[in-house]
């Protein structure tokens, strides 16, 4: 009995493999069957690859006997030598139709019929004639470097959400013990409440683990697509295929404007409590009353059990616009004031123009900004997504939410004469100049101490910042060059000097405790804890003001005296 379709013979001379991976080009007919068939041929008028029993059929054809047919080696050559502004991929909308068309009012692509549809009188690119060359563009290294830094930001969050699962383990083991061991010293009264602030601690973890495992999931997506879309890209470049590299920059632009990296960041900002057990002093008489065991203790801030990084060096990364079209056109900014959020945006106070703005650290673009009716001067960030601003003008200071868009929660009013502010464990430390001090206030605006700072090497006392344990308070002061640690009684633990420290102002601490201080000629220091050495790490600023460092990403940002916004990163 006869068998329709091809003898296995009709095979012979052809190459049949398991994937197109092995071999250089595959025949593009038996694709649509399924068959990965190396090439033998080329037709030109078709634009495909045929293998040897297809070659040979469109030489007989009728639809195709005329057609250009080129074996092997010269196939080879016209594909190599040929930049193709052809555009092959199919519509997503209309199937049957190719892409050949950009729209640059909607940053969309589309076929003949999306173009005839939905942007009839929108600007338009015809791809054939935009993307000759693009392999060679500026456009095409811009999309490439942009690309590696998204998938480099999405690598350092899976790590950083890496260690911080091992934190939560540690902090979780750690609790049970000391919960146990509170256990063994009273009765069995207290097995139920046990088990109830056992719960608690679980399900912490058990919810933590959860946003850990997500945040490591989307990343892991996030890098994976990228080194998919940096292939192709580099793919389409090497075989010249213009029209579909195009095709696949604008749609590496797209995701570039994706926030996938922030909200995992934002995830994984959820995740950074450090809490454990607080016993109860009053447990030993009292054991009839509920929840008198404990509770359990959240703070905002993780205290590292792997080691810190210390700076060796910074290393210019680059350089962020914070100018706005409705700034003055004569005034430049001048940032006094700037913060890292949770979500990993930057807040910062443009003294010069009365304003606040949020700067989206990943588009290097000001996403908000709102003007107030007096200058704005220092920031410090609270936890849950708010910021204290000072205000010395209103003698006021407000407390923003930052969740959404920035909006005031509550206005703290004072007498005195402030300027600078930082927070450190449920308190606000305010620099007073009349009379010279530093005020602890709650978040509420209550006085709960007042520091005085009737110190002779204090002249012009300016920026604040407090020790991790708030033990010692520093303080840059402008008028004697220097850098002052206090103690909770304003006692003087410590001075630094510099020959280069002329006019110091903006200070941050890093991880392991050290300073980092702007100064108005022009330099950056570099300021062990104890105040006992240091060195200028950077001497071509101009007027540096403000700095904040980002521990997610290790970068320090440097706010000045003009409209570019500096960022470093830590090596």
């Amino acid at each position: 009995m006869a068998v329709s379709g091809r003898k296995l013979s009709d095979f012979q001379g052809s190459i049949l493999l398991g994937s197109a991976e092995e071999f250089d080009h595959s025949c593009k007919p038996c694709l649509t069957i399924g068959q990965h068939v190396a090439a033998h041929g080329f037709c030109v008028e078709c634009q495909e690859n045929l293998c040897k029993t297809c070659f040979e059929c469109h030489k007989r054809t009728k639809a195709s006997r005329n057609h250009q047919l080129l074996d092997k080696d010269n196939s080879e050559k016209h594909i190599a030598n040929k930049e193709s502004e052809e555009c092959t991929e199919k519509c997503s909308v209309h199937k049957k139709e190719i892409i050949k068309f950009f729209c640059l009012t909607h940053k969309a692509l589309g076929c003949n019929d999306c173009v005839i549809l939905d942007h009839r009188t929108c600007k338009i690119d015809y791809i054939p004639d935009k993307c000759a060359g693009i392999g060679d563009s500026e456009e095409y290294r811009d999309i490439m470097e942009k690309l590696n830094e998204k998938m480099n930001d999405a690598e350092d969050v899976m790590k950083k959400a890496e260690v911080r699962n091992k934190e939560i383990d540690e902090c979780h083991a750690r609790i049970m013990k000391e919960i146990l061991n509170f256990r063994k010293e009273i009765n069995e009264r207290l097995d139920q409440l046990q088990q109830e602030i056992q719960k608690s601690a679980d399900e912490k973890k058990s919810n933590d683990e959860k946003i850990i495992q997500m945040v490591l999931d989307e990343c892991a997506n996030m890098s994976s697509y990228i080194k998919k879309l940096q292939s192709s890209l580099e793919a389409n470049k090497t075989s010249k295929q213009n029209g579909q590299l195009y095709i696949n920059i604008k749609r590496a632009e797209g995701k570039l404007k994706s926030d996938e990296v922030k909200k995992a960041v934002g995830n994984l900002a959820k995740t950074d409590m450090q809490y454990s057990f607080k016993r109860n002093t009053d447990l030993e008489n009292v054991l009839s009353k509920d929840n008198i065991f404990g509770n359990l203790n959240l703070s905002a801030s993780l205290v590292p059990q792997t080691k810190k990084k210390t700076l060796d060096t910074l290393t210019h990364k680059k350089d962020i616009n914070i100018r706005t079209k409705s700034d003055p056109y004569l005034l430049p900014c001048h940032v006094t004031g700037l913060a890292i959020l949770s979500s990993n945006e930057l807040v910062l106070a443009d003294n010069n123009n009365n304003k606040l703005k949020v700067v989206d650290r990943q588009s290097k673009t000001v996403k908000e900004e709102i003007t107030l009716d007096s200058h704005p001067l220092d920031i410090a960030v609270l936890p849950q997504d708010q910021i204290a601003v000072t205000v010395p003008g209103n003698k006021n200071i407000l407390i923003m939410n930052t969740a959404y868009k920035l909006t005031t929660v509550c206005l703290i009013l004072l007498k005195c004469d402030f300027s600078y502010i930082t927070y450190r464990q449920d308190y606000l430390y305010l620099v007073c100049k009349d009379p010279k001090s530093v005020l602890v206030l709650d978040t509420q605006g209550n006085v709960q101490n007042t520091i005085s700072l009737n110190i002779d090497i204090l002249n012009d006392p300016q920026y604040i910042v407090v020790s991790k344990d708030s033990r010692q308070i520093y303080i840059s002061d402008y008028g004697s060059d220097s850098i002052v640690s206090i103690t909770l009684q304003g006692d003087v633990s410590a001075v630094y000097k510099h020959k280069k420290l002329l006019g110091p102002r903006g200070m941050v601490m890093l991880d392991d405790g050290s300073l980092l201080v702007c100064c108005f000629n022009s330099t950056l220091h570099h300021i062990s804890g104890d105040l006992k050495q240091g060195q200028t790490i950077i001497d071509d600023l101009w007027r540096p003001q403000s700095v904040c460092f980002s521990h997610y990403h290790d970068e320090v940002n440097i706010g000045c005296e003009g409209d570019q916004l500096k960022v470093f990163s830590i090596k």
